[in-house]
Formats: structure tokens, sequence, C-alpha cells
């Protein structure tokens, strides 16, 4: 599926703390005035800065999302006999046997369903997490901090004391990238956000002792249809004869329908009306529909009609 490109979204958003927070650097500096657990930090903007790493980000996504999916599903492979979908595997004890000698298509199928997402070691990442740096150096705030660990029998010092340096301040900016999706996978990643954004869970290190809680402030979402054309305000696709409204919201498995071309089984019909107007992207070549957050035109809506497919899937799996 990924030899081609059907439909793509990107989400720009800001990451903000809601206290301390710490992605811990991998090395420890010899300076001895630095502190033991330093922030990760990149060259940005002609200086050294913080930032918070993509992959840090995409691994706390991934594990809320499958806890999600575990909430209304579970990680037991249904019988070979069933249509059931697997929702999240065994992280422990899945090691993917089922998938050797099997065709690309099949393996699709038989992920799990976060796999289809995130990736396994059989199947690519369809999605994509930059790296989120700082909108403005100056208001990054950064402190020194100080921590022991305690032993749980004799209640004495464990470890320690060492110290740690927190980021309390700041705005981080980053951008998500999700290709070839079905509505109901944007829906999954809007309903992990959201959970993130309401503090449900955390990220980078020491969650359990109260740091790692941000909040996250929308600013567009780009939906992308690289292989149509605007016609007489409908949304036609290059070289056949589909064609949808121009405010078509569209999953992958609209653009699927010819003979032998979705063999993945994406889903179909996978489509919600929007009150967006198509236009053209840049070079006058594709489509694509923007929620800029003016007005009534959100991300906070484009997350909405999505997690709408969402439910429908959670349904149609119940009633099967």
């Amino acid at each position: 599926m990924h030899k081609r490109l059907v439909n793509h979204c990107t989400i720009e958003l800001s990451i903000i703390p809601q206290g301390p927070i710490l992605i811990k650097s991998g090395q420890q500096d010899v300076n001895p005035s630095k502190p033991q657990m330093e922030f990760v930090q990149t060259y940005h903007k002609g200086g050294n800065s913080i930032y918070l790493p993509g992959s840090s980000l995409k691994g706390a996504i991934r594990s809320h999302a499958e806890r999600i999916v575990r909430t209304v599903g579970n990680d037991e492979r249904p019988n070979s006999d069933s249509n059931n979908q697997l929702w999240a595997n065994d992280p422990l004890n899945d090691k993917y046997e089922y998938l050797k000698d099997q065709n690309q298509p099949d393996i699709y199928k038989k992920s799990s369903f976060t796999d289809q997402i995130f990736g396994n070691t059989s199947i690519a990442s369809r999605i994509r997490i930059e790296d989120a740096y700082p909108q403005d150096i100056s208001s990054i705030k950064i402190e020194q901090r100080h921590g022991v660990a305690i032993d749980r029998v004799f209640g004495s010092v464990a470890v320690g004391p060492f110290d740690y340096e927190v980021c309390t301040c700041g705005e981080f900016h980053t951008k998500i990238h999700l290709k070839n999706f079905s509505l109901a996978q944007l829906g999954l990643l809007g309903l992990v956000l959201r959970d993130l954004n309401d503090g449900w869970f955390a990220i980078g290190f020491a969650k359990s002792r109260g740091l790692g809680n941000v909040k996250i402030k929308y600013h567009k979402a780009v939906v992308q249809y690289p292989g149509c054309k605007l016609q007489n305000n409908q949304i036609k696709a290059l070289g056949k004869q589909q064609t949808w409204s121009n405010t078509a919201l569209l999953g992958a498995g609209e653009f699927l329908q010819g003979e032998n071309e979705n063999p993945y089984k994406f889903p179909f019909p996978d489509i919600q009306n929007t009150a967006i107007a198509a236009e053209k992207m840049d070079l006058n070549f594709g489509v694509k529909l923007t929620w800029d957050n003016q007005g009534e035109n959100t991300v906070f809506n484009l997350f909405q009609l999505a997690v709408e497919e969402w439910s429908k899937l959670l349904t149609e799996e119940a009633a099967a």
C-alpha cells in the first residue's frame, strides 16, 4: 500500500507543558556542575535548544492508542475462521510468527489495528511525527530538581540523591503526518490527542511522580488527495470515473474500488461530509481540504467526523 498515495493528513499542533517535563538525554555531561539527568538537546535556530523527539511522542501516542483499543477489543488473536479484528497484539509474547511467508496484503490484514497504523516488523508505519521544537527559545524555562529513589521494603534511600533538569514553560511545535489512512484510524489518533490534552497520560520521565503533563494547541489540519482534481464543484479521481462532493472527507478505501485495487481490504464506504470546500493544492495539482481553526472550521471538527467512523467500526465489530 505504500507504493501508492491516495490520501494524506497533516496536523500542525503545539505541545505546552503544564508543569515539569523531562525527555532524558542518553548521555551524561562530563561537567560535574551539570545535572545527572539532562534534557535532550539539538542545534536549532542558531544555537543549542531542548526539544521533544518525535520518537518519544510516537511511543507515548502508540501506547495509549493500544490502551484505547484494548478497552473495546482484546490482544488475543481471533480464530482463523473468525472475521473479527485483532485490535492490539501482545508486545511481550507476540513474535509475529503468523506473518512469516505471507504476501503484503495478507500481512496487513492479519496485523492488529494499531500495527496497521504504527507498523510492526513486517509492515511500515503510516504515521510520522516530527520532532517538536520551541516556538520561542526565550520562553523556555529550565530548572534543576533533586530526588532520591526509596527502597520499598526498608523505606530508606536506595539510590541518590540525584539531580535532573526539567522544562516548566514553553511551547513546542510539531506536525503529525498520516498517509493512506481510513477515517477510523484518523479518529483513533484524535481520541489519543484528546486524552493527552485531558491529562489521561503523560510524556517523558517520571510520569508517576507528576512530570510530563501537557496541553495540546491545534493550529491547522490539511487533508490532501494528490490523485484528484476539482471539476464542476466535485472531487474527481484522475484517470477514473469516480467523483465525490467537493466537501467530502475520504478514507483510503474510497479510492480503491477498481478490480483488484483493494487487496488490503480498506473499509468502504469511508466518507464523511464536511463544512469545508475543497481547493487546489499547490502547483494546481491535487485537491486539499483545510481546517484552520477559524470559526467552526476547527481541527476538533475534523476529529469529530473521523471518530464517527471509528464508532461505526466498533458497532460493526460488536454485531459480527
